[in-house]
């Protein structure tokens, strides 16, 4: 019984602390508005009114992810095992609920795309996938007050820098009357409306495309759409290119070969015995142009060779899945459900600090592997290959349990 109450005890000091200790974090809070947003924020041409209505009521989310507590340091856990870590073919287990709602939008907003793609050179149902997986096509709820996620994390978070550059973005928005302080609705990272822009995109790319006098990606899905595709062109989209093909790499064409920076004409990857998948030939208008070759599981999963709008589509989420999945469903919308033809292998289950320990023996070794974070991206990828292919392997391309215990 003494034991029980000391523990009750315990935890009622423990609970006792926690809100003076939210209550500190929010004086530190209010006390950084006042003294450092806010004279950054006036130096924009910020009004006094326009920051006060924006921050009214505001306190910080101490429940928002990768915050630092102040007089902390950022701590990255170890073993950190992650859904990106498992097989890729997971990541697009969602892909029916965007493919069967983008084909019943075609229809309904039908004009409006055709609108857009004639002003932009966006195919319709590109804008569809991008809406549907980034709000569930204005289903999803977006219901954090922009200025407390984003004031919260240019305070305390990881990358403060990133995000302080956004709440002044948001303040901007509020201060030339492109929205009310009480519409700045986001999600969780900051990202505003249908389209989940941040706000510096919202400034950047947002269009009025209902004619109503403002961009309103809240409410309005023409403005929806249309900045979507104004996104895409302004990050270089290609009017009249496809965003990739899946195809079939035959053993002599190395894995390492894949990335954006090892362009080929597509031709010249058909010469080398590179095909599409059923026999297909390319359009006559690609093989001219230069592909990349994209393989997101090494030799074990499907393999593509993308164009140039396939690295636009990854401006919108810089993952090489994030951009196959708009692609895809791009695809689907347009000509029925239908799935790769190769399948993705049991590849994964790593703890993302063993790829990233991984990843530092090979940058020992004195390969590129972009960045030693865990994260197995297109230059770890290929290094892993002619790793592999050196040391008497065969090239794989993709992280497994036996190349991390190589690496060690």
């Amino acid at each position: 019984m003494r034991y029980l109450t000391a523990i009750l005890f315990s935890l009622a000091v423990a609970f006792a602390a926690f809100p003076a200790s939210a209550a500190k974090i929010d004086d530190q809070f209010q006390a950084w508005l006042k003294t450092d947003l806010w004279p950054e924020a006036k130096s924009r041409g910020i009004s006094q009114k326009t920051f006060d209505a924006a921050f009214a009521g505001v306190s910080p989310n101490l429940k928002l992810p990768d915050l630092v507590m102040p007089g902390t340091k950022p701590k990255t856990p170890q073993k950190q095992h992650q859904a990106e870590f498992g097989s890729p073919g997971s990541y697009f287990a969602p892909i029916g609920n965007v493919t069967a709602g983008g084909r019943s939008r075609a229809g309904q907003y039908a004009k409006t795309l055709a609108a857009i793609e004639k002003r932009y050179g966006v195919p319709g149902e590109v804008v569809l996938a991008i809406w549907g997986r980034e709000s569930g096509f204005g289903t999803a709820k977006i219901p954090y007050n922009a200025f407390e996620v984003l004031g919260t994390k240019a305070f305390m978070a990881t990358r403060k820098e990133m995000f302080r550059k956004e709440v002044l973005a948001a303040l901007e928005i509020v201060q030339r009357g492109l929205a009310d302080p009480g519409q700045m609705k986001s999600s969780w990272a900051g990202a505003l409306g249908q389209p989940q822009f941040l706000p510096t995109s919202f400034l950047k790319h947002a269009v009025d495309f209902d004619g109503d006098g403002h961009p309103d990606i809240w409410n309005s899905v023409p403005d929806t759409l249309a900045s979507i595709a104004n996104y895409l062109v302004n990050y270089g989209w290609v009017k009249g290119r496809d965003w990739g093909f899946e195809v079939t790499v035959p053993d002599s064409v190395t894995c390492s070969l894949e990335g954006p920076d090892q362009g080929k004409k597509i031709s010249q990857w058909t010469a080398m015995g590179i095909a599409r998948i059923g026999g297909k030939l390319f359009p006559a208008n690609e093989l001219k142009a230069e592909g990349f070759l994209l393989m997101p599981a090494g030799r074990s999963g499907p393999a593509f060779i993308v164009t140039p709008n396939f690295y636009v589509l990854k401006e919108y989420n810089m993952s090489d899945l994030y951009a196959l999945f708009i692609g895809h469903a791009a695809d689907r919308i347009a000509h029925g459900d239908k799935g790769f033809s190769g399948a993705w292998g049991k590849v994964g289950g790593l703890y993302r600090s063993d790829v990233a320990a991984m990843q530092r023996g090979l940058e020992k070794a004195g390969y590129d592997v972009g960045s030693a974070d865990g994260l197995p991206g297109f230059k770890t990828r290929r290094s892993i290959g002619v790793w592999q292919a050196k040391n008497g392997r065969a090239a794989t391309c993709y992280p497994d349990k036996g190349l991390v215990e190589a690496m060690r």
